[in-house]
C-alpha cells in the first residue's frame, strides 16, 4: 500500500509541530516540512538545526511515531552553492528527512546540472537525495527535461499531479521514468484546462508571493482535492512505481479559511483515499 503524507505547503499556516500533530491526528503516515521560504519575502520558522522549534518537531514525531520524509524548497539558481544548501540539509538531518525538494530556475542546463550534482554529493553524506521538480512556471518545466538534468547529477524526480498537466507533460512521460527516479507522487486535483484567471487571495500564509500568473496563483492558493477535478489521478499513480509514497499537496484558500486544520486534512485524506480505490481498475 502507498503511505500518504500531508506535504506543508497543504497547511502552510501551522508551524512543522503543529503539522505533525494535525497529521498524526488525521491518519497520515509521513509529512513534508518547509524549512527553508520558497519565494522572495516569505517568512520562515525557525527550522535551523538545534532550534528549540526544531527539537519540538523531533519530539512530536517520536511521540507520534509520523516521520518527516521531505524538505524544501530550493530553487537552483545561476549562484546557488554550498552556503545556500548546507543549513537547509542540516535542518532536514535534524529531522530524519530523507529528500529534499529543489527546483531548476536555471535556464543555463549544464550549469545546472552541475549545480545540482554538487548539491546531491553533499546532501547524500547526511542522507538526502535531492528531488528535482518540473515546475510549469520555471526553466525546468517537464518531466522528461527534469529527468535528463536528475540522473546524471545523481539526483530524483519529484513528480506533481498539477505540474505534470500544467507543464505538458503526459502519462507516459511518467511511465518512461526510470523508477530509481521516482521517490515521491504529490497529489492534487485540478480542471484540465489551465483557468483563464483566478483570484490572488489577499493573504497568502507565511507571506508567501505569487507574481499574479494564473499558473502561480493556482498552485499556491487553487489547488483541488483529489476528487474534486478532472485530473487523471489514478491513471497517475497506476504509472508510477508501485507503493510510492504519495504526499497530499493541496493549498486551497477557500477551504482553508472555512474548516479547521483537522478538518481540511481529513477531507484531503479522504479524497485521496477514494481515488486509491479506483487505481486497479487503471493498471
Amino acid at each position: 500500500m502507498n503511505s500518504i503524507g500531508l506535504a506543508h505547503l497543504t497547511l502552510l499556516r501551522l508551524s512543522p509541530p503543529e503539522l505533525v500533530g494535525v497529521a498524526a491526528e488525521a491518519g497520515y503516515d509521513f509529512v513534508g516540512v518547509r524549512v527553508r521560504a520558497a519565494t522572495a519575502g516569505e517568512n520562515q520558522y525557525p527550522m535551523a538545526a538545534g532550534s528549540p522549534m526544531s527539537r519540538e518537531t523531533v519530539r512530536r514525531l517520536r511521540d507520534t511515531g509520523l516521520r518527516v520524509r521531505d524538505i524544501e524548497f530550493l530553487s537552483l539558481g545561476p549562484e546557488t552553492g554550498p552556503g545556500d544548501w548546507r543549513p537547509v540539509l542540516d535542518a532536514g538531518a535534524a529531522l530524519g528527512a530523507t529528500t529534499l525538494s529543489a527546483v531548476g530556475a536555471d535556464p543555463d542546463r549544464q550549469r545546472l546540472t552541475d549545480t545540482l550534482a554538487a548539491l546531491t554529493e553533499d546532501a547524500m553524506t547526511v542522507g538526502i537525495r535531492p528531488t528535482l521538480e518540473p515546475i510549469s512556471y520555471q526553466p525546468i518545466s517537464t518531466v522528461a527535461d527534469a529527468a535528463a538534468i536528475a540522473a546524471p547529477a545523481g539526483a530524483a524526480v519529484l513528480l506533481d499531479a498539477l505540474h505534470i498537466q500544467r507543464g505538458g507533460s503526459s502519462l507516459d512521460d511518467v511511465r518512461a521514468l526510470d523508477p530509481d527516479l521516482v521517490p515521491c507522487l504529490q497529489v492534487c486535483d485540478a480542471p484540465l484546462a489551465t483557468p483563464a484567471h483566478l483570484d490572488l487571495p489577499a493573504d497568502l500564509p507565511m507571506g508567501m508571493k505569487a507574481d499574479g500568473s494564473v499558473l502561480q496563483v493556482e498552485a499556491r492558493a487553487h489547488r483541488l482535492l483529489a476528487g474534486d477535478g478532472e485530473l487523471p489521478l489514478a491513471e497517475l499513480v497506476a504509472a508510477v512505481p508501485e507503493d510510492v509514497p504519495l504526499s497530499v499537496e493541496v493549498p486551497n484558500a477557500v477551504l482553508q479559511n472555512a474548516l479547521s486544520a483537522l478538518e481540511f486534512a481529513r477531507r484531503n485524506l479522504d479524497g485521496l483515499r477514494r481515488v486509491l480505490a479506483t487505481v486497479g481498475s487503471h493498471v
